[in-house]
């Protein structure tokens, strides 16, 4: 093997590495190598910086912006409230109709956002009903995967496996090209889940206040500060009591009235009243030493809103740049002006030492803010607020066009009037032209790691086939399973990708297996479109874990899920799938 074949080794091993740890962000991995790639002259610049001019980078940022119109204008809102008023009358009648409005609302905007609208408003339905919230999140998550092969845009992945057939003289998918075959994907998952996916998931019942069900009895008091207290005299910020110990201020009551001034530069006087987040049972041992008496009774949300505060529970967004920071190195309270009282990460509910966590997608945070800087959370891009607040104000005078411009990009990339790139361009543009969308919003509507991800690692692509590492690998699974036939290879390819996905960025696994089942069909003398659209959809049907897509980021933590939980579930569904696959790609895209 060549030099260059040696570098691309490393940096294949390095980035499923990188992409499965995500110790460092997935959009700075694909650019180290890119640069890497650039660096050991395997790629020439032209090369190397094509992703970011690639046709599917382009039309994935455009519908960034349409499906951001959509939410503004409260298309999606319409179905979220629906919704809640099927399950109000029963629950098996409103989630066999609401797992197919979410589906197919997903086959044409991006699914993030529909998920993160219907989060909310189910985990209200949770709350005025006796159904747990369990029952509710995941078979979301799963229907926007559903809906998200049944079209070309229905996923970024969708889209950037198109443009590598196109960049390889393959004709780019249609709008509706596995339509039909995603049609039976998506009811033999629909019916899964409603016959036995949804009959698996646990009865978790999450409490009904927040205090509650972050188990806050233990975390949360209220101590008044003694003459003799070493605090006395001191700011917030300087005092004894903060240094020393794991303790936050939260509020400062001062005959009888919180003091508005920043909390860490209040002076503190005998006789002040503090609201603490920290080990109860360590202040009540140490409060001699600390010079306070602590009130009794445990904190509960009533509390914090007869002080005017609000307590809220939030979702760390995927692609946010608070992913992968830590409430200390982000400086949390100075920067959202609220302050983390707890952490729910990965499954687990962290009341200390949760401050140097390194945040990921979908961990939920328990936060107490003034009311006015929790109006800012609602719409700060890091976060997906799980407590509602009130309704978000949306631009219903622009729905009609909103809907009109985005009928308008699907008819005319289905017809073949123009490229979906050209299509999706020119509709973000006039989305901003009818005031649909802000210019600032469409700017915020673009996810840019996943826009930087996707330029730097089609590099890494590229250079597989750039020095026949490709074809080599292909070579080696022809070797192996060749003389089983070509629908064995599609298994093999399928399961390869499952497999990746559950583990890394959808994305990213797509572009590293494309290139092989390319390689591979070539190889054989066959189609590579049967193969391809086995890439696609099982790097759109991630089931198994939930780090594998990020709808099933976002349900984790709120949902109050565990690992096992997607494996019992998800299991089934991708042998399911997996057979699906086997027998009807074949069918629907000959050899």
């Amino acid at each position: 093997m060549t030099f260059e074949m040696w570098v691309v080794i490393g940096l294949l091993l390095t980035a499923l590495l990188l992409f499965s740890t995500e110790r460092i962000g997935v959009d700075l991995t694909a650019l180290l190598i890119m640069s890497v790639l650039l660096l050991a002259g395997v790629l020439t610049p032209e090369e190397g910086f094509s992703g970011f001019s690639n046709a599917a980078t382009v039309t994935v940022a455009a519908m960034f912006v349409l499906s951001a119109a959509l939410q503004k204008t409260g298309a999606v809102s319409f179905l979220a409230i629906l919704s809640t008023r099927i399950f109000a009358q029963s629950y098996w009648i409103g989630i066999a109709l609401t797992m197919p409005l979410i589906g197919i609302a997903s086959a044409f905007i991006n699914n993030t956002p529909v998920v993160a609208v219907f989060i909310p408003v189910l985990l209200g339905v949770a709350r005025d009903t006796s159904i747990s919230a369990t029952r509710l999140l995941l078979p979301i998550s799963f229907a926007s995967m559903f809906g998200g092969i049944l079209t070309l845009v229905g996923t970024s992945t969708n889209i950037l496996v198109s443009s590598i057939a196109a960049d390889h003289g393959l004709p780019a998918f249609g709008m509706f090209e596995f339509t039909s075959l995603g049609v039976l994907f998506f009811i033999a998952g629909v019916g899964y889940m409603l016959l036995i996916g949804v009959r698996m998931l646990p009865e978790r019942r999450a409490e009904q206040s927040l205090t509650s069900r972050y188990e806050m009895a233990d975390y949360l008091t209220d101590v008044v500060l003694l003459p003799e207290a070493p605090s006395v005299g001191t700011t917030v910020s300087a005092s004894s009591m903060v240094r020393e110990l794991d303790v936050d201020v939260l509020e400062v009551i001062r005959d009888g009235k919180r003091l508005e001034e920043n909390v860490g530069d209040i002076v503190l006087h005998a006789g002040d009243m503090l609201r603490l987040r920290c080990d109860v049972q360590q202040i009540q041992k140490l409060q001699n030493r600390v010079g306070c008496n602590v009130k009794g009774a445990p904190l509960r949300d009533e509390d914090f809103n007869d002080d005017d505060l609000t307590l809220m529970e939030v979702i760390v967004a995927p692609n946010a740049t608070l992913e992968g920071q830590s409430i200390h190195s982000s400086a949390f309270r100075n920067t959202f002006r609220a302050t983390a009282l707890a952490l729910r990460h990965r499954g687990d509910l962290l009341h200390e030492g949760f401050r140097k966590t390194r945040l990921l997608a979908g961990d939920a945070i328990l936060v107490e803010a003034l009311p006015r800087d929790a109006e800012r959370l609602k719409t700060n891009r890091n976060f997906v607020v799980a407590s509602e607040i009130q309704v978000p104000v949306y631009r219903r005078s622009r729905l009609a066009a909103a809907l009109l411009v985005t009928l308008g990009v699907i008819v005319t990339a289905a017809l073949n009037i123009l490229p979906i790139s050209t299509a999706a361009v020119a509709g973000a543009m006039l989305l901003v032209a009818t005031r649909s969308i802000t210019l600032e919003e469409a700017y915020q509507a673009v996810e840019w790691k996943v826009i930087f991800l996707l330029g730097g690692i089609i590099s890494l692509g590229i250079a597989m086939e750039k020095t026949g590492l490709a074809a080599l690998m292909s070579d080696g699974l022809i070797d192996n399973i060749g003389s089983y036939g070509p629908t064995i290879l599609l298994a093999a390819l399928y399961l390869l990708t499952t497999l990746l996905t559950g583990v890394m960025s959808n994305n990213a696994t797509a572009i590293l297996v494309a290139p092989i089942a390319l390689a591979a069909a070539e190889a054989m003398g066959i189609s590579a479109r049967p193969l391809l659209i086995a890439v696609t959809f099982a790097a759109s049907a991630s089931f198994l874990t939930p780090v594998g897509y990020q709808t099933n980021t976002m349900i984790f933590g709120v949902g109050q899920y565990r690992f096992s939980d997607f494996l019992k579930v998800g299991t089934p569904l991708t042998l399911l799938f997996w057979i699906m696959a086997i027998f009807l790609i074949p069918v629907f895209f000959p050899f």
